[in-house]
């Protein structure tokens, strides 16, 4: 079954990291924040709050390489980080 959602997700930059997101970052960072966009290198990544955001933000070396690694390749160079308001990440995860 895993290799028919493969197949089927989109080829796109994001939808690769999308992929690896969960295994790469781990389940507590993964429960938080989510990559919403990727353009040139740079991943933004959605969190559920500031609080987050700042902390992804001190990460994103550790991150980056780790995705990166996950990728197989360096495909990212940049974590750009923001907070959602509250009704939409509650929204989301419902």
């Amino acid at each position: 079954m895993g290799a028919l959602t493969d197949r089927l997700a989109p080829q796109t930059g994001l939808g690769a990291v999308q992929r690896v997101w969960p295994e790469a970052v781990g389940p507590l960072i993964a429960a938080q924040a989510t990559p919403t966009a990727e353009h040139g290198g740079t991943l933004t990544v959605t969190c559920s709050s500031a609080v987050w955001a700042a902390d992804l933000d001190l990460m994103a070396p550790e991150l980056l390489g780790k995705l990166n690694a996950a990728l197989g390749e360096e495909r990212l160079t940049a974590l750009r980080c923001s907070s959602a308001t509250p009704r939409s990440w509650s929204s989301k995860r419902a």
